[in-house]
């Protein structure tokens, strides 16, 4: 499974402002649910949160990967998000985080969403990608830098 199979321009979103991570959370996935009809909204924002209390998917860097597994939905669908201002994630070295990726799994495909999720990490420990996420102007800019960075990598 590469990237490219879970993202596409149309769940890349820039501009989002949110005071914290619920407020966001909720901003990225009534966007999915308006564009993706297997989305269940508070079924998916319910197991998002409930992973957030687990610990904090805020991994550092400006980076956060919110992911859950729900019930009923049959593919992995992954989303990007760009906050310019940033959002208190409470993030592991406690900084704002600007670039999202949500992960939302089915319930029974823990393996396969281990693997986005690994991937995804992976390609977010690139200080370049991150700056050119971070600059990218608009959705077709930012799709080109990560699946670019996946090919280069060879990650999924």
């Amino acid at each position: 499974m590469r990237l490219a199979d879970v993202l596409s321009e149309d769940r890349i979103m820039t501009g989002l402002e949110a005071g914290e991570k619920k407020e966001l959370l909720e901003k990225m996935v009534s966007r999915a649910a308006s564009l993706d009809n297997a989305v269940e909204k508070d079924a998916v924002l319910k197991a998002l949160i409930e992973r957030e209390r687990l610990g904090t998917t805020g991994i550092g860097h400006g980076v956060a990967i919110p992911h859950g597994r729900v019930k009923g939905l049959k593919e992995i669908i992954v989303f990007f998000g760009r906050s310019e201002k940033g959002v208190d994630f409470d993030s592991m070295d406690r900084m704002p985080v600007h670039l999202f990726f949500v992960i939302m799994a089915p319930e029974h495909s823990a393996a396969a969403h281990l693997k986005v999720l690994a991937s995804i990490s992976h390609l977010l420990k690139n200080q370049d990608l991150r700056l050119k996420l971070m600059t990218a102007n608009g959705r077709s800019e930012i799709y080109r830098a990560i699946i670019e960075a996946e090919r280069r990598n060879g990650v999924f």
